[in-house]
Protein backbone atom coordinates (compact mmCIF):
# COMPACT_ATOMS: atom_id res chain seq x y z
CA UNK A 1 0.00 0.00 0.00
CA UNK A 2 1.44 3.35 -1.08
CA UNK A 3 0.32 5.22 2.04
CA UNK A 4 2.16 3.01 4.51
CA UNK A 5 5.41 3.28 2.56
CA UNK A 6 5.30 7.05 2.88
CA UNK A 7 4.72 6.89 6.62
CA UNK A 8 7.47 4.41 7.25
CA UNK A 9 9.88 7.03 5.94
CA UNK A 10 8.21 9.81 7.94
CA UNK A 11 8.34 7.87 11.18
CA UNK A 12 12.04 7.33 10.64
CA UNK A 13 12.63 11.08 10.40
CA UNK A 14 9.96 12.96 12.39
CA UNK A 15 11.88 16.22 12.46
CA UNK A 16 12.25 16.08 8.70
CA UNK A 17 8.46 15.66 8.47
CA UNK A 18 7.82 18.83 10.46
CA UNK A 19 10.35 20.86 8.46
CA UNK A 20 8.99 19.52 5.19
CA UNK A 21 5.34 20.08 6.00
CA UNK A 22 5.93 23.60 7.25
CA UNK A 23 7.97 24.44 4.18
CA UNK A 24 5.25 22.99 1.95
CA UNK A 25 2.64 25.14 3.71
CA UNK A 26 4.81 28.23 3.35
CA UNK A 27 5.77 28.33 7.05
CA UNK A 28 8.79 30.43 7.92
CA UNK A 29 8.73 30.48 11.70
CA UNK A 30 6.50 32.41 14.10
CA UNK A 31 4.41 35.04 12.33
CA UNK A 32 1.68 37.25 13.69
CA UNK A 33 -0.33 38.40 10.71
CA UNK A 34 -2.55 41.45 10.51
CA UNK A 35 -5.97 40.96 12.06
CA UNK A 36 -4.73 38.37 14.54
CA UNK A 37 -4.84 39.25 18.21
CA UNK A 38 -5.33 37.49 21.52
CA UNK A 39 -8.22 38.22 23.85
CA UNK A 40 -6.65 38.06 27.33
CA UNK A 41 -10.07 37.36 28.88
CA UNK A 42 -10.44 34.09 26.95
CA UNK A 43 -8.39 31.01 27.64
CA UNK A 44 -6.47 29.75 24.61
CA UNK A 45 -8.18 26.80 22.93
CA UNK A 46 -6.68 23.33 23.09
CA UNK A 47 -8.94 21.97 20.35
CA UNK A 48 -9.64 22.68 16.70
CA UNK A 49 -11.89 21.70 13.81
CA UNK A 50 -11.15 19.92 10.53
CA UNK A 51 -14.21 20.66 8.41
CA UNK A 52 -15.24 19.04 5.17
CA UNK A 53 -16.82 21.41 2.64
CA UNK A 54 -19.14 19.68 0.15
CA UNK A 55 -22.14 18.18 1.93
CA UNK A 56 -21.19 19.86 5.23
CA UNK A 57 -20.94 23.58 4.49
CA UNK A 58 -22.25 23.75 0.92
CA UNK A 59 -24.26 21.76 -1.61
CA UNK A 60 -22.97 22.74 -5.02
CA UNK A 61 -22.98 26.55 -5.03
CA UNK A 62 -25.49 26.88 -2.19
CA UNK A 63 -24.39 27.34 1.41
CA UNK A 64 -26.14 25.07 3.91
CA UNK A 65 -27.96 27.32 6.44
CA UNK A 66 -26.58 25.34 9.39
CA UNK A 67 -23.05 26.34 8.31
CA UNK A 68 -23.85 30.03 8.81
CA UNK A 69 -25.22 29.26 12.27
CA UNK A 70 -22.12 27.22 13.13
CA UNK A 71 -19.75 30.06 12.28
CA UNK A 72 -21.79 32.56 14.26
CA UNK A 73 -20.76 30.44 17.24
CA UNK A 74 -17.14 30.11 16.13
CA UNK A 75 -16.50 33.81 15.40
CA UNK A 76 -15.93 36.45 18.06
CA UNK A 77 -17.28 40.00 18.04
CA UNK A 78 -14.43 41.10 15.74
CA UNK A 79 -15.17 38.42 13.17
CA UNK A 80 -12.15 36.29 14.12
CA UNK A 81 -12.23 32.57 14.79
CA UNK A 82 -12.31 31.65 18.47
CA UNK A 83 -10.68 28.27 17.74
CA UNK A 84 -8.48 27.09 14.84
CA UNK A 85 -10.32 25.74 11.81
CA UNK A 86 -8.91 24.05 8.69
CA UNK A 87 -11.11 23.14 5.75
CA UNK A 88 -10.17 19.70 4.43
CA UNK A 89 -11.78 18.87 1.10
CA UNK A 90 -11.24 16.18 -1.49
CA UNK A 91 -11.90 18.72 -4.22
CA UNK A 92 -8.90 19.56 -6.36
CA UNK A 93 -10.11 21.38 -9.47
CA UNK A 94 -9.46 24.83 -7.98
CA UNK A 95 -6.52 26.67 -6.45
CA UNK A 96 -6.17 27.22 -2.70
CA UNK A 97 -6.52 30.98 -3.15
CA UNK A 98 -9.70 30.68 -5.22
CA UNK A 99 -11.20 28.15 -2.80
CA UNK A 100 -10.49 30.51 0.09
CA UNK A 101 -12.18 33.39 -1.77
CA UNK A 102 -15.17 31.19 -2.59
CA UNK A 103 -15.61 30.14 1.04
CA UNK A 104 -15.14 33.72 2.27
CA UNK A 105 -18.04 34.83 0.07
CA UNK A 106 -20.30 31.96 1.10
CA UNK A 107 -19.57 32.00 4.83
CA UNK A 108 -19.26 35.75 5.34
CA UNK A 109 -15.81 35.97 6.93
CA UNK A 110 -12.21 35.99 5.73
CA UNK A 111 -10.89 32.50 4.98
CA UNK A 112 -7.14 32.39 4.36
CA UNK A 113 -5.56 30.12 1.71
CA UNK A 114 -3.47 28.42 4.41
CA UNK A 115 -6.71 27.22 6.00
CA UNK A 116 -7.48 25.15 2.91
CA UNK A 117 -6.30 21.58 2.36
CA UNK A 118 -7.22 20.35 -1.12
CA UNK A 119 -7.00 16.68 -2.00
CA UNK A 120 -3.64 17.17 -3.70
CA UNK A 121 -2.08 19.63 -1.19
CA UNK A 122 0.10 16.95 0.50
CA UNK A 123 1.72 16.18 -2.86
CA UNK A 124 3.93 19.18 -2.06
CA UNK A 125 5.86 16.74 0.13
CA UNK A 126 6.69 14.31 -2.72
CA UNK A 127 9.92 16.10 -3.57
CA UNK A 128 11.44 13.07 -5.31
CA UNK A 129 8.91 13.38 -8.14
CA UNK A 130 8.85 17.16 -8.58
CA UNK A 131 11.59 17.22 -11.21
CA UNK A 132 10.07 14.47 -13.34
CA UNK A 133 8.14 14.95 -16.57
CA UNK A 134 4.57 14.13 -15.54
CA UNK A 135 1.41 13.49 -17.51
CA UNK A 136 -1.22 15.40 -15.48
CA UNK A 137 -4.99 14.82 -15.59
CA UNK A 138 -7.95 16.61 -14.05
CA UNK A 139 -9.64 19.92 -14.74
CA UNK A 140 -9.67 23.54 -13.61
CA UNK A 141 -6.29 25.35 -13.34
CA UNK A 142 -4.52 22.04 -13.87
CA UNK A 143 -1.02 23.23 -14.83
CA UNK A 144 -1.13 26.04 -12.26
CA UNK A 145 -2.03 23.59 -9.50
CA UNK A 146 0.63 21.10 -10.55
CA UNK A 147 3.32 23.79 -10.51
CA UNK A 148 2.10 25.14 -7.18
CA UNK A 149 2.63 21.62 -5.80
CA UNK A 150 6.21 21.66 -7.09
CA UNK A 151 5.86 19.70 -10.35
CA UNK A 152 7.93 21.71 -12.80
CA UNK A 153 7.62 19.72 -16.01
CA UNK A 154 4.07 18.63 -16.84
CA UNK A 155 2.21 17.73 -20.01
CA UNK A 156 -1.59 17.68 -20.15
CA UNK A 157 -3.81 15.08 -21.78
CA UNK A 158 -4.90 17.65 -24.36
CA UNK A 159 -1.29 18.39 -25.29
CA UNK A 160 -0.58 14.69 -25.63
CA UNK A 161 -3.73 14.13 -27.70
CA UNK A 162 -2.83 16.94 -30.10
CA UNK A 163 0.67 15.54 -30.47
CA UNK A 164 -0.66 12.02 -31.16
CA UNK A 165 -4.18 12.47 -32.64
CA UNK A 166 -4.57 8.81 -33.66
CA UNK A 167 -4.61 7.75 -30.00
CA UNK A 168 -7.98 9.32 -29.18
CA UNK A 169 -10.52 7.37 -31.26
CA UNK A 170 -13.75 7.04 -29.24
CA UNK A 171 -15.37 10.32 -30.31
CA UNK A 172 -16.06 10.10 -34.05
CA UNK A 173 -16.07 13.88 -34.33
CA UNK A 174 -12.51 14.09 -32.99
CA UNK A 175 -11.00 11.33 -35.08
CA UNK A 176 -8.49 12.64 -37.63
CA UNK A 177 -9.88 12.70 -41.18
CA UNK A 178 -6.52 11.80 -42.67
CA UNK A 179 -3.59 9.82 -41.31
CA UNK A 180 -1.24 12.34 -39.67
CA UNK A 181 2.53 12.08 -39.76
CA UNK A 182 4.07 10.28 -36.78
CA UNK A 183 5.55 12.74 -34.28
CA UNK A 184 9.17 12.10 -33.40
CA UNK A 185 9.92 15.40 -31.66
CA UNK A 186 7.52 15.13 -28.70
CA UNK A 187 9.48 14.53 -25.46
CA UNK A 188 8.71 11.19 -23.88
CA UNK A 189 6.99 10.95 -20.51
CA UNK A 190 9.87 8.78 -19.37
CA UNK A 191 13.50 9.62 -18.96
CA UNK A 192 15.46 7.43 -21.37
CA UNK A 193 17.22 8.96 -24.32
CA UNK A 194 15.35 12.29 -24.24
CA UNK A 195 16.21 15.64 -22.69
CA UNK A 196 13.81 15.68 -19.75
CA UNK A 197 13.57 16.84 -16.19
CA UNK A 198 15.86 15.18 -13.68
CA UNK A 199 14.80 11.81 -12.37
CA UNK A 200 12.53 10.27 -14.99
CA UNK A 201 8.76 10.60 -15.26
CA UNK A 202 5.30 9.57 -14.10
CA UNK A 203 1.54 10.14 -14.11
CA UNK A 204 -0.12 12.74 -11.88
CA UNK A 205 -3.89 12.30 -11.31
CA UNK A 206 -5.20 15.47 -9.64
CA UNK A 207 -8.94 14.93 -10.13
CA UNK A 208 -11.67 13.62 -12.39
CA UNK A 209 -11.21 14.73 -16.02
CA UNK A 210 -14.00 15.84 -18.35
CA UNK A 211 -13.58 13.25 -21.13
CA UNK A 212 -12.94 10.04 -19.24
CA UNK A 213 -12.50 7.89 -22.34
CA UNK A 214 -9.69 10.14 -23.62
CA UNK A 215 -7.84 10.29 -20.31
CA UNK A 216 -8.20 6.54 -19.67
CA UNK A 217 -6.90 5.71 -23.15
CA UNK A 218 -3.91 8.06 -23.05
CA UNK A 219 -2.91 7.15 -19.49
CA UNK A 220 -2.91 3.50 -20.53
CA UNK A 221 -0.88 4.36 -23.64
CA UNK A 222 1.72 6.09 -21.49
CA UNK A 223 1.93 3.26 -18.94
CA UNK A 224 2.04 0.44 -21.51
CA UNK A 225 4.62 2.20 -23.70
CA UNK A 226 6.83 3.23 -20.77
CA UNK A 227 6.22 6.87 -21.60
CA UNK A 228 6.48 6.72 -25.38
CA UNK A 229 2.87 6.84 -26.64
CA UNK A 230 2.42 5.70 -30.19
CA UNK A 231 5.01 2.91 -29.85
CA UNK A 232 4.58 -0.77 -29.07
CA UNK A 233 6.82 -2.67 -26.67
CA UNK A 234 7.45 -6.39 -26.88
CA UNK A 235 6.54 -6.83 -23.20
CA UNK A 236 4.47 -4.78 -20.81
CA UNK A 237 6.80 -2.75 -18.56
CA UNK A 238 6.34 -3.65 -14.91
CA UNK A 239 6.79 -2.06 -12.47
CA UNK A 240 5.18 0.71 -14.51
CA UNK A 241 5.97 4.42 -14.36
CA UNK A 242 5.22 6.12 -11.02
CA UNK A 243 1.56 7.07 -10.50
CA UNK A 244 0.49 9.68 -7.95
CA UNK A 245 -3.22 10.25 -7.31
CA UNK A 246 -5.35 12.49 -5.14
CA UNK A 247 -9.03 12.23 -4.11
CA UNK A 248 -10.26 8.67 -3.74
CA UNK A 249 -13.93 9.60 -3.21
CA UNK A 250 -16.17 7.23 -5.12
CA UNK A 251 -19.08 9.67 -4.69
CA UNK A 252 -19.69 13.25 -3.62
CA UNK A 253 -22.74 15.37 -2.95
CA UNK A 254 -23.87 18.36 -5.04
CA UNK A 255 -27.35 19.80 -5.67
CA UNK A 256 -28.71 16.53 -7.09
CA UNK A 257 -30.73 14.28 -4.79
CA UNK A 258 -28.31 11.38 -5.26
CA UNK A 259 -24.49 11.50 -4.97
CA UNK A 260 -22.38 12.13 -8.09
CA UNK A 261 -19.35 10.18 -9.35
CA UNK A 262 -16.06 11.31 -7.85
CA UNK A 263 -12.42 10.82 -8.80
CA UNK A 264 -12.47 7.48 -6.98
CA UNK A 265 -14.82 6.20 -9.66
CA UNK A 266 -12.36 7.28 -12.34
CA UNK A 267 -9.52 5.53 -10.48
CA UNK A 268 -11.67 2.39 -10.24
CA UNK A 269 -12.08 2.43 -14.02
CA UNK A 270 -8.35 2.94 -14.59
CA UNK A 271 -7.41 0.13 -12.19
CA UNK A 272 -9.92 -2.28 -13.78
CA UNK A 273 -8.70 -1.52 -17.31
CA UNK A 274 -5.04 -1.90 -16.34
CA UNK A 275 -5.70 -5.22 -14.58
CA UNK A 276 -7.80 -6.51 -17.50
CA UNK A 277 -5.15 -5.62 -20.11
CA UNK A 278 -2.03 -6.64 -18.20
CA UNK A 279 -3.15 -9.17 -15.59
CA UNK A 280 -1.37 -7.06 -12.96
CA UNK A 281 -2.37 -4.47 -10.39
CA UNK A 282 -1.93 -0.76 -10.97
CA UNK A 283 0.31 0.52 -8.18
CA UNK A 284 0.43 4.00 -6.68
CA UNK A 285 3.54 5.72 -5.34
CA UNK A 286 1.27 8.05 -3.41
CA UNK A 287 -2.44 8.47 -2.60
CA UNK A 288 -3.54 11.74 -1.02
CA UNK A 289 -6.83 13.22 0.07
CA UNK A 290 -9.10 11.77 2.72
CA UNK A 291 -8.89 9.11 4.16
CA UNK A 292 -5.10 9.18 3.70
CA UNK A 293 -3.12 9.60 6.92
CA UNK A 294 -0.80 11.97 5.11
CA UNK A 295 -3.67 14.38 4.50
CA UNK A 296 -4.60 14.45 8.19
CA UNK A 297 -1.00 14.93 9.28
CA UNK A 298 -0.73 17.80 6.82
CA UNK A 299 -3.96 19.36 8.16
CA UNK A 300 -2.81 18.94 11.76
CA UNK A 301 0.31 20.92 10.94
CA UNK A 302 -1.83 23.77 9.59
CA UNK A 303 -3.96 23.71 12.75
CA UNK A 304 -0.82 24.15 14.86
CA UNK A 305 0.34 26.92 12.55
CA UNK A 306 -2.91 28.81 13.18
CA UNK A 307 -2.34 28.53 16.92
CA UNK A 308 1.09 30.12 16.46
CA UNK A 309 -0.34 32.93 14.32
CA UNK A 310 -2.96 33.72 16.95
CA UNK A 311 -0.42 33.70 19.76
CA UNK A 312 -1.98 30.71 21.48
CA UNK A 313 0.88 29.19 23.44
CA UNK A 314 -0.78 25.86 24.21
CA UNK A 315 -0.56 23.30 21.35
CA UNK A 316 -3.85 22.09 19.89
CA UNK A 317 -4.24 18.61 21.38
CA UNK A 318 -7.75 17.59 20.33
CA UNK A 319 -9.07 17.62 16.77
CA UNK A 320 -12.72 17.28 15.78
CA UNK A 321 -13.46 16.34 12.19
CA UNK A 322 -16.88 17.02 10.70
CA UNK A 323 -17.81 15.30 7.44
CA UNK A 324 -20.66 13.77 5.45
CA UNK A 325 -18.91 10.78 3.87
CA UNK A 326 -18.38 7.73 6.12
CA UNK A 327 -15.68 6.31 3.86
CA UNK A 328 -13.52 9.40 3.52
CA UNK A 329 -14.32 11.60 6.52
CA UNK A 330 -15.14 9.09 9.26
CA UNK A 331 -12.72 6.37 8.12
CA UNK A 332 -9.89 8.89 7.76
CA UNK A 333 -10.51 10.59 11.10
CA UNK A 334 -10.70 7.27 12.95
CA UNK A 335 -7.57 6.01 11.21
CA UNK A 336 -5.74 9.19 12.22
CA UNK A 337 -7.03 8.82 15.78
CA UNK A 338 -5.57 5.31 15.90
CA UNK A 339 -2.29 6.72 14.60
CA UNK A 340 -2.23 9.42 17.30
CA UNK A 341 -3.11 6.93 20.04
CA UNK A 342 -0.34 4.58 18.95
CA UNK A 343 2.10 7.49 19.06
CA UNK A 344 0.95 8.47 22.56
CA UNK A 345 1.34 4.90 23.79
CA UNK A 346 4.90 4.75 22.54
CA UNK A 347 4.20 2.55 19.55
CA UNK A 348 5.93 4.96 17.19
CA UNK A 349 7.85 8.19 17.23
CA UNK A 350 5.68 11.14 16.24
CA UNK A 351 6.34 14.87 15.85
CA UNK A 352 2.64 15.71 16.23
CA UNK A 353 1.14 17.78 19.03
CA UNK A 354 -2.41 16.45 18.65
CA UNK A 355 -3.43 13.59 20.93
CA UNK A 356 -6.85 12.68 19.53
CA UNK A 357 -9.08 13.04 16.48
CA UNK A 358 -12.83 12.65 16.99
CA UNK A 359 -15.09 11.86 14.02
CA UNK A 360 -18.49 13.56 13.65
CA UNK A 361 -20.84 12.54 10.83
CA UNK A 362 -23.55 14.86 9.52
CA UNK A 363 -26.65 13.99 7.51
CA UNK A 364 -26.57 16.85 5.00
CA UNK A 365 -24.50 15.18 2.29
CA UNK A 366 -23.50 11.68 1.18
CA UNK A 367 -24.64 10.13 4.44
CA UNK A 368 -28.39 9.98 4.95
CA UNK A 369 -29.92 8.63 8.16
CA UNK A 370 -31.53 5.23 7.62
CA UNK A 371 -35.30 4.93 7.57
CA UNK A 372 -36.92 2.90 10.39
CA UNK A 373 -36.66 -0.85 9.94
CA UNK A 374 -33.89 -3.40 9.31
CA UNK A 375 -30.55 -1.84 8.37
CA UNK A 376 -28.53 -3.57 5.65
CA UNK A 377 -24.75 -3.45 5.59
CA UNK A 378 -23.88 -0.94 2.84
CA UNK A 379 -21.35 -1.91 0.17
CA UNK A 380 -17.75 -0.86 0.71
CA UNK A 381 -17.17 2.40 -1.19
CA UNK A 382 -13.55 2.84 -0.15
CA UNK A 383 -10.48 2.64 -2.34
CA UNK A 384 -8.90 -0.71 -3.04
CA UNK A 385 -5.76 0.16 -1.03
CA UNK A 386 -7.77 0.94 2.11
CA UNK A 387 -9.26 -2.33 3.29
CA UNK A 388 -12.72 -2.68 4.79
CA UNK A 389 -12.55 -2.18 8.54
CA UNK A 390 -16.10 -1.74 9.89
CA UNK A 391 -14.90 -0.14 13.11
CA UNK A 392 -13.26 2.71 11.21
CA UNK A 393 -16.58 3.51 9.52
CA UNK A 394 -18.36 4.15 12.83
CA UNK A 395 -18.45 7.83 13.75
CA UNK A 396 -17.96 8.86 17.36
CA UNK A 397 -21.00 11.13 16.95
CA UNK A 398 -23.79 11.29 14.37
CA UNK A 399 -25.66 14.61 14.19
CA UNK A 400 -28.04 16.38 11.84
CA UNK A 401 -25.76 19.14 10.58
CA UNK A 402 -22.56 21.10 11.18
CA UNK A 403 -24.20 23.54 13.59
CA UNK A 404 -25.24 20.65 15.83
CA UNK A 405 -21.68 19.30 15.56
CA UNK A 406 -20.17 22.62 16.65
CA UNK A 407 -22.61 22.95 19.54
CA UNK A 408 -21.71 19.41 20.65
CA UNK A 409 -17.98 20.17 20.66
CA UNK A 410 -18.28 23.56 22.37
CA UNK A 411 -20.42 21.96 25.06
CA UNK A 412 -17.93 19.12 25.61
CA UNK A 413 -15.02 21.57 25.79
CA UNK A 414 -16.83 23.91 28.18
CA UNK A 415 -17.08 26.69 25.59
CA UNK A 416 -20.85 26.69 25.14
Amino acid sequence: MAVWGVFAALRAAPRLWRRASRAAAGFRGTFFGRGYSVDPAQSPPTFGFLLDIDGVLVRGHQVIPAALEAFRRLLDARGQLRVPVVFVTNAGNISQHDKAKELSTLLGFKVEPDQIVLSHSPLKLFFQHHGKRMLVTGQGPLVENARALGFENVVTVDELRLAFPVLDMVDLQRRPKTTPHLRTDFPAIEGKGVSLGVGGSGVLLLGEPVRWETSLQLIMDVLLSNGNPGTVLATVPYPHLPVLASNMDLLWMAEAKMPRFGHGTFLLCLEAIYRKLTGRELRYCGLTGKPSLLTYRYAEELIQRQAVKRGWAVPIQKLYTVGDNPMSDVYGANLFHQHLQAAQQGGMESPLDAHSCTSILVGTGVYSPAAPGPVEQPPFHGHRDFGLSPGLLEAAHVVNDVDEAVRLVLRQEGWA
